[in-house]
């Protein structure tokens, strides 16, 4: 299979021509990303289920494109998972995993998509990078959940060398507005040999 569409997602620039590549993607998304080896998603599960204890705690997964994070968080004990994606094609896809309680659609340009303080766990796995989310996503993110919610999210190899995706979490960090709880660095894409950060962040 070509992997066009995933060498073609790391010079992604606009909003738009981000929508247009997903919604072209979807059908094969799956496919491609599974011949890649793709663990980001188990990686990011895992370390939320290990602040997370409870099963029955909402988790937002942010960005869930065709519910591979989804299944990655049901297989890591969450059972109430909610999913967001401005793509309707991958919400067709992540619809037919069966693992969310509901799948929500929004617009990209939608200021506050999140309701906030509505989750106290939300994961954003793959979503904020380069080719993909902009460094306001983080904020965004943040901003939506209460004191003492829970963000997990990865920067891949792309995304960590850009300065503005880093620089926007350790602002927080360093303001003192969240804490870091977990940070390990392994394999994302070990087809391509990329790997990613994953993190769990606390709102102090």
């Amino acid at each position: 299979m070509s992997d066009k569409f995933l060498k073609d997602t790391y010079d992604l620039n606009t909003a738009q021509e981000t929508c247009e590549h997903y919604q072209k993607w979807a059908a094969s998304y799956d496919t491609e990303v599974g011949e890649q080896g793709y663990v980001t998603p188990g990686r990011v599960a895992t370390a939320l289920k290990s602040y997370v204890p409870d099963a029955q705690v909402p988790v937002l997964d942010y960005g869930c494109g065709t519910g591979l994070s989804g299944v990655a968080l049901h297989e890591a004990g969450f059972r109430v998972i909610d999913g967001m994606d401005p793509t309707p094609e991958m919400l067709k896809q992540a619809e037919a995993k069966g693992v969310y309680r509901k799948l929500i659609n929004f617009e990209l340009s939608d200021p506050e998509p999140v309701k906030p303080r509505a989750y106290s766990a939300i994961t954003a796995i793959g979503v904020i990078g380069t080719g993909a989310a902009p460094p306001a996503t983080f904020d965004l993110l943040m901003k939506a959940l209460p004191r003492g919610g829970l963000l997990a999210f990865s920067f891949n190899d792309h995304t960590l060398a850009d300065r503005a995706y880093t620089s926007r979490l350790n602002d927080w960090l360093d303001m003192g507005h969240a804490r870091l709880l977990f940070r390990e660095y392994g394999p994302h894409l070990p087809g391509m040999d990329m790997k990613s950060d994953v993190y769990v962040v606390v709102k102090a």
